[in-house]
C-alpha cells in the first residue's frame, strides 16, 4: 500500500456549515485555504466562488432571507470572541456589525425580512449572557439590548411574526430551560420549569407560531421530539428514539437484526433525537436519530400538530450528517454529511422525494477514497459489568508478529461522543500503520442521561478506570501490541491521557495531552468567567469540592508517571489556559519524564491553522516514531 505523509492528509478538506439562501445560492464552510472561508455555488458540483479570505476561520454562515447578502462570525488567534460581519455577496463589501472585540457575539438568527437579526453577548458582564436586535444596517453600539439576563442564554430564532424570539438557557450540558421573548417589551416567558437535570435543545418554532418543537429527556433517559403547546404549556411526544421502521439515509448498518439491535449501555428508552429542523410555510420536518453514533435522518410533513408524515429518505453516505438548512419555499434543503471514510461535503435533498445531489467536492488531497479505513463498532466489559462502546480500526495490511502498535484516542467534553466521521489524523496514522481505538467511555452523550452521568463530581476516576478496561480488552486481541499502546486525546481527552497515565503507568508506551487540563482547580480558577458555572456542574465546584478536585488532578499524582509525554496548546485557550500546559510540563521534567512542550501563539483551545496543524502533527509523528 501507497504511503501518504501527514501533511497530505491534513490538506484533505471539508465543507460543511451549509446555508440554503434565496435566488439558489447555497453557502458554506470550506477550508481550502488552510482555515474555513465563505464559499458559494448555484448547481450541484458547480465551480464554487470564494467569498471571505481571512487568517482567521469563519464560524458560521447564515444568508439573509431577502438580499443578497450574509451574516458571519469570526474570533481571533481562537479567543473564541466572535465578532458578527456582513457580507455582500455582489459587491464583496465586508462590515463589522459588532466590533466589541472584548464580548462574545453568538448569533440568533434574521428576522423574516432580512431587516433585523438577534443575537446573544456578554458584553455588559463577561460571565453572563444579554439578548439584543440590531437593525442590519446599523454597526457597533447600534444593538437595542432587549434582555439582561443573568446566565448563559443563546438564541434560537424570531417567531413567524418577528414579535418574538427562542431563548434557551444552559445550567450545564444536562439542564436547559427554553423562554420565549417578547422583542417590543422585553417580556420572558419560562414555558419550561422542572425539577432535577432535564435537556432542552434544538427548539425551533411551530407553523403558526403557537407551539415549539424541540428534544427532550424531560420524561425518558433519552432525548425525545416533542412539540410544547404555548398556550397550554402541555407537551405531546411527536417521535420517540425507537426505530422508524424503516431503512434510511445515513443510517447505521448492523448484523441485519434492525438499528436498534445495538447494544446500548444507557438504558431501554431507545436511541436520542439529537435534532429538529422545521420549516414554518411548508410544514416539513427534518430530525435525527443518533444510533450508536450513526445519524438515521427523517423526514416528512407536519399533518396534525403532533404528527408526521414520512417522505422517502435522503441516500446519504453512513455516518455522521446534520446541520439542515431549509430553501426558502421548504421544497428541498441542504444538509452536510460525512463518514470514517467520507471527508464533509454538502447535500441538497429534495424534501418530498429524497432524491439526493452532493454540491459541493472538498477535496481529499490526491489520496485515494478506497484507501481509509472503516472502523468496526465494538463494546467491551469493564470493571462494574457494563458494557463501554467503541470504535477499532485496524490497517488493511498484514499485522507486525507481536500485533500493531495502538493508538486509544480518547474524545473531550465529556458530554461528547466519538462518532463515525471523517478524521485526517486517523486515516494517517492506520496508513502508516498504527491501529486506533475510541472508547465511549462512562460520561459520554449518545446513550442518555443516565450513562452521561455516571461520571459526575465523585464518580470521576470510573470513567479512567473504563480506559483501562479497554486496554485490557487491547490485550486480548490478536492485532493489538499489548506494549505498543499510547494514550492521546485533546481538551477532557487531554485530561484523561494525563489520569491515565498517572493512575495505571504500566499499561502506556506514551502519552500525547492536547490543549488538557492538568489541575481541575487551576482550570476552574482561570477558564472563563461564562464558562465557569457550567463546568462546575460537571466536574464539581471549588466552594464545595476543592479537596476532592485536587485529588484528582493529574499534577498531584504526577510521580507515578513513568511514559514519554508530549503535550501541545494554544496560547489563547479561554477553555483551559495554557497553564494547563506549562504546569504539567515543568513538573513531569522535574520527575525525570521524558517530555516534549509545544505551544502556539496563535490558537486557542485547538488547532485551526493548517500551518499549526501540520507542524503540530509532523511533531507528533515523529514522537511517536521515536518512542512506540
Amino acid at each position: 500500500m501507497h504511503r501518504y505523509d501527514i501533511e497530505r492528509y491534513l490538506n484533505v478538506r471539508n465543507a460543511g456549515g451549509a446555508d440554503l439562501g434565496p435566488h439558489g445560492r447555497l453557502s458554506f464552510l470550506l477550508n481550502a485555504t488552510g482555515t474555513g472561508q465563505v464559499w458559494s455555488v448555484d448547481e450541484p458540483l458547480g465551480w464554487p466562488e470564494q467569498h471571505t479570505f481571512f487568517e482567521e476561520s469563519v464560524s458560521f454562515v447564515d444568508s439573509s432571507p431577502e438580499r443578497a447578502e450574509a451574516v458571519f462570525g469570526m474570533d481571533e488567534g481562537g479567543n473564541e470572541r466572535a465578532q458578527l460581519y456582513r457580507l455582500n455577496y455582489q459587491s464583496g463589501e465586508i462590515v463589522d456589525l459588532t466590533d466589541r472585540p472584548e464580548a462574545k457575539h453568538r448569533w440568533g438568527g434574521w428576522d423574516s425580512e432580512g431587516d433585523r437579526f438577534a443575537f446573544a453577548s456578554n458584553r455588559r458582564d463577561e460571565s453572563v449572557f444579554d439578548v439584543y436586535v440590531q437593525d442590519r444596517d446599523a454597526t457597533g453600539d447600534g444593538a437595542e439590548r432587549v434582555y439582561e439576563g443573568d446566565g448563559w442564554l443563546s438564541v434560537a430564532g424570531w417567531s413567524p411574526s418577528d414579535d418574538r424570539l427562542i431563548v434557551h438557557e444552559a445550567q450545564s450540558s444536562f439542564n436547559h430551560d427554553v423562554y420565549t421573548l417578547d422583542v417590543a417589551s422585553g417580556g420572558l416567558t419560562h414555558h419550561t420549569p422542572h425539577e432535577g437535570d432535564v435537556r432542552y435543545g434544538s427548539p425551533e418554532w411551530g407553523p403558526d407560531g403557537d407551539s415549539l418543537y424541540l428534544v427532550t429527556d424531560r420524561d425518558s433517559d433519552t432525548l425525545r421530539l416533542e412539540r410544547l403547546d404555548l398556550a397550554s404549556g402541555e407537551f405531546s411526544v411527536v417521535a420517540s428514539g425507537e426505530s422508524p421502521g424503516r431503512g434510511s439515509g445515513a443510517s447505521a448498518g448492523d448484523d441485519g437484526g434492525g438499528d436498534d439491535a445495538r447494544a446500548k449501555p444507557g438504558g431501554d428508552d431507545g436511541w436520542n433525537v439529537d435534532g429538529v429542523a422545521v420549516h414554518e410555510e411548508s410544514r416539513r420536518v427534518v430530525y435525527s436519530r443518533n444510533v450508536d453514533g450513526y445519524t438515521d435522518i427523517t423526514v416528512g410533513e407536519l399533518v396534525e400538530p403532533d404528527r408526521i408524515d414520512p417522505f422517502p429518505a435522503p441516500d446519504l453516505p453512513e455516518g455522521v450528517a446534520g446541520g439542515v438548512s431549509f430553501g426558502p419555499d421548504g421544497d428541498r434543503f441542504a444538509i452536510t454529511a460525512t463518514g470514517s471514510t467520507r471527508n464533509a461535503n454538502v447535500y441538497v435533498v429534495d424534501a418530498t422525494t429524497g432524491e439526493t445531489e452532493r454540491w459541493t467536492a472538498a477535496s481529499t488531497a490526491g489520496i485515494p477514497p478506497d484507501t481509509f479505513v472503516e472502523p468496526e463498532p465494538v463494546h467491551y466489559p469493564t470493571f462494574d459489568g457494563r458494557e463501554i462502546p467503541a470504535f477499532f480500526s485496524v490497517p488493511e495490511t498484514e499485522p507486525p508478529e507481536g500485533g500493531y502498535p495502538v493508538v486509544v484516542d480518547i474524545h473531550g467534553g465529556p458530554e461528547s461522543q466519538r462518532r463515525p466521521s471523517f478524521a485526517s489524523v486517523k486515516q494517517y496514522l492506520l496508513n502508516s500503520g498504527y491501529a486506533v481505538f475510541e472508547p465511549n467511555v462512562r460520561g459520554s452523550s449518545g446513550y442518555g442521561k443516565a450513562y452521561a452521568a455516571l461520571d459526575d463530581v465523585e464518580n470521576r476516576m470510573d470513567s479512567v478506570a473504563d480506559l483501562r478496561a479497554g486496554v485490557e480488552w487491547l490485550h486480548d486481541h490478536p492485532e493489538a501490541d499489548p506494549d505498543r499502546v499510547v494514550a492521546m486525546g485533546g481538551s477532557y481527552g487531554g485530561f484523561m491521557v494525563l489520569a491515565a497515565l498517572t493512575e495505571y503507568p504500566d499499561l502506556w508506551a506514551a502519552g500525547v495531552d492536547v490543549v488538557g487540563i492538568a489541575n481541575f482547580v487551576t482550570f476552574l480558577e482561570n477558564t472563563g468567567d461564562w464558562r465557569r458555572s457550567l463546568r462546575e456542574a460537571e466536574y464539581g465546584s471549588l466552594a464545595d469540592d476543592r479537596e476532592f478536585l485536587e485529588s484528582i488532578s493529574p499534577i498531584n499524582n504526577i510521580d507515578q508517571i513513568a511514559a514519554p509525554l508530549f503535550v501541545l496548546h494554544g496560547e489563547n485557550d479561554p477553555r483551559v489556559p495554557v497553564g494547563e500546559a506549562e504546569q504539567i510540563v515543568e513538573e513531569a521534567r522535574e520527575q525525570g519524564v521524558p517530555v516534549r512542550k509545544l505551544i502556539f501563539d496563535d490558537e486557542g483551545h485547538g488547532f485551526a491553522k493548517l500551518e499549526n496543524r501540520i507542524e503540530a502533527y509532523r511533531e507528533i509523528v515523529d514522537f511517536l516514531a521515536e518512542h512506540v
